[in-house]
């Protein structure tokens, strides 16, 4: 490693940016900086980097042509940028290749692999959606078997030739993604586990590549679950992840991704969680745990070769991940890693769902694998306070297992820090306005062209957060905890996919219920959120006749923004306000707005209710030619499934509404009861 890189004598840790001069911006592209490149490496032997792309992986696709974030432009755009920078055509370009059974049933069942295998046959058309219902985060179609097999055979395909020497490194550009799928289930958008499954390969197939030890590191924002699972006993293995946590709240939830989670028999010690207490965590935040945990830790294991889940996912503009790794940040952590092994490392393309963000950071990291620059200079720019106290808690954990980090970080280290993030509960949200020496302002001192937060796109949420509304909820948002999925990001028991969370995390400032003259009804044969089974509605139009019980949060007018794009699965950066304070004015003389970024969504329609204190009351539904469907059956109406209304039944009764008989009744009525 570059000695202008590690820590200094004090063990100061800093981000290392003006290493930018000497590097070139990453993602740069310009012709001049080739030019130059091309004559400094002339001089010198390439190092041999692998890839790995399919078109094939592509047919992997949603089923009914929505929108998701794992979606096949992902490999593309990345594709697409190491050809327009020239990289890939310096590379050394591999074939795809499937899986073989044999090699997956390393750690998967063998009733899962014939689930993936077979899931995409036409004798299976008709089961498919069902199948996906009921597991976490999935969607299936008829190329998504084909997909899943050329993932995992490429990964292994990229492994083997960087364990037998034929490539010094390697990046399979893959998808789906694997660090979530566990032995004998798919979930988290995951249907093999790749990454293990190349492990395993090297270990158990080809010992005579002399690959003993393994160093895995994820450093996708969400937690590898499944690849944790996998070697939780195998000290071969030394698993590193660096995650959100939030105590359990954040994707895939629970204490898997707790630093108190070190494996167990032969693999005690083996297995370590760095846990982020909270979002927005950027360049300082993951190198503190590179220099402090990671990098201590591998030197004593020793690793013959690094295995890297590469999610893009805790970039900068991440609609899932809330935090904030520059380009320039990935490939300094990936740098500090090529210490090891003589850079025998193979990237394998994990989460990362904003198409510019993983398109600049897979550049930017094929760039190091490339050696294009050596990376020196550093910049003071310092962890958030919360980060400290994590990486010190790992430390303690592991300090029996690897001597490395027994001891104390010294005073002066752990107060170079800048305050936490601080999420909207005044009057402004612009970070840039509020927290001068905050994130933003750190990330703007790396200089880094085309990778400064976009503060123009918050412009509009310091308006709308200065103004209150009730948001009256009569689903599933009944039940506070459910709701609070949608303010503080998580999910609850029943909810197939976690919620990211509005941007201003505030709870609700009062909660009331109110009862209004709406039709309940339930529609839908399924939701990516729920699965199987109907979900509420209420009609617009107004009926004296019916009465719906809605429970009533205060909250803003921006939260109300964030509440309304995770209904209808939008994104959260958008430049400008769906529901702006002219959509409210308007609002209160309509009745009902269909504001035009979710016209084509199922709850496009935000009604206005009235007001109560001078507040106004919405609540969002869907239209009235949607409601026309539902009437005709063109859209079926279905009951809800069992744990949607479980959710709507522990709303009203834990609200004081209803017994829980009551309230199932209640829900059968609307149920039940033609439209």
């Amino acid at each position: 490693m570059d000695p202008s890189s590690s820590p200094s004598s004090d063990n100061k840790t800093v981000v290392t940016s003006s290493h930018l001069s000497d590097m070139a911006t990453a993602g740069q592209s310009s012709g001049k900086y080739y030019e130059n490149l091309d004559a400094e490496v002339a001089g010198k032997i390439q190092r041999k980097v692998g890839l790995i792309y399919d078109e094939t992986m592509c047919k992997h696709d949603t089923p009914d042509g929505e929108d998701h974030p794992e979606c096949p432009d992902r490999i593309r755009v990345i594709w697409e940028k190491l050809q327009l920078a020239g990289v890939s055509q310096r590379c050394v370009v591999l074939g795809s290749s499937k899986a073989e059974d044999k090699h997956l049933q390393l750690v998967h069942t063998k009733d899962h692999v014939n689930l993936v295998k077979t899931i995409s046959t036409k004798q299976k058309d008709y089961r498919r959606n069902k199948i996906a219902s009921q597991l976490n985060s999935i969607y299936l179609n008829g190329g998504s078997s084909e997909a899943a097999y050329l993932a995992a055979g490429s990964v292994v395909k990229v492994a083997e030739k960087v364990a037998e020497g034929e490539l010094d490194s390697g990046f399979a550009i893959v998808r789906p993604p694997g660090h979530h799928a566990e032995t004998d289930e798919a979930m988290g958008f995951c249907l093999f586990n790749n990454v293990a499954v190349a492990a395993s390969y090297l270990l158990n197939e080809r010992p005579d590549l002399g690959v003993k030890k393994i160093l895995i590191v994820d450093w996708d924002v969400h937690h590898g679950n499944g690849t944790q699972k996998m070697f939780w006993k195998d000290p071969r293995v030394l698993f590193f992840s660096v995650h959100r946590h939030e105590y359990g709240s954040f994707y895939p939830s629970g204490d898997d991704g707790d630093y108190n989670m070190v494996g167990e028999g032969p693999g005690e010690g083996f297995n370590i969680n760095v846990p982020w207490d909270q979002g927005r965590c950027g360049d300082a935040d993951y190198l503190a745990a590179w220099d402090h945990i990671l990098i201590p830790v591998a030197r004593e294991f020793n690793p013959d070769i690094i295995l890297l889940s590469a999610g893009f996912d805790a970039a900068i503009g991440d609609p899932l991940g809330g935090c904030r790794v520059t380009p320039y940040g990935y490939s300094v952590m990936l740098k500090k890693l090529m210490e090891f092994t003589h850079g025998k490392i193979v990237m394998a393309l994990e989460g990362g769902y904003n198409l510019d963000s993983i398109a600049k950071s897979s550049l930017a990291c094929v760039q190091v694998l490339l050696e294009d620059k050596i990376i020196q200079g550093s910049s003071e720019a310092y962890p958030f306070e919360s980060t400290w106290p994590v990486i010190q808690a790992v430390r303690k954990r592991l300090c029996a297992y690897w001597p490395s980090l027994a001891d104390e970080l010294s005073w002066k280290l752990i107060n170079q820090k800048i305050p936490n993030p601080i999420i909207l509960i005044s009057s402004s949200d612009s970070e840039t306005e509020d927290d001068p020496h905050g994130l933003v302002y750190q990330i703007s001192k790396l200089s880094i062209e085309n990778h400064q937060v976009d503060t123009a796109s918050t412009s509009w949420r310091a308006d709308l957060a200065k103004v209150d509304i009730w948001y009256a909820s009569f689903g599933s948002n009944m039940w506070k905890p459910r709701f609070l999925c949608y303010i503080q990001g998580g999910q609850v028991d029943g909810l197939k996919k976690a919620c990211v969370g509005s941007m201003d995390k505030s709870p609700p400032k009062e909660i009331v219920w109110e009862t209004f003259p709406h039709r309940l009804f339930f529609g839908r044969e399924y939701t990516a959120r729920w699965g199987v089974g109907g979900v509420a509605f209420t009609n617009p139009l107004a009926n004296l006749n019916d009465q719906t019980q809605m429970c009533l949060y205060r909250i803003t007018l921006e939260q109300f923004n964030d509440v309304l794009c995770q209904e209808n699965a939008l994104n959260l950066d958008s430049d400008s306000a769906i529901f702006d304070l002219a959509a409210l004015q308007s609002a209160e003389n309509q009745i009902s707005i269909l504001p035009e970024a979710v016209s084509n969504s199922w709850y496009a329609n935000v009604v206005w209710l009235g007001k109560k204190g001078d507040i106004p009351i919405l609540t969002m539904t869907c239209t009235l030619s949607a409601v026309e469907k539902f009437k005709s059956g063109e859209v079926p109406v279905r009951p809800p499934a069992k744990a949607y209304a479980k959710t709507l039944i522990r709303g009203l009764v834990e609200g004081g509404r209803f017994s829980e008989e009551e309230a199932e009744a209640y829900i059968d009525n609307a149920a039940s009861k033609p439209l």
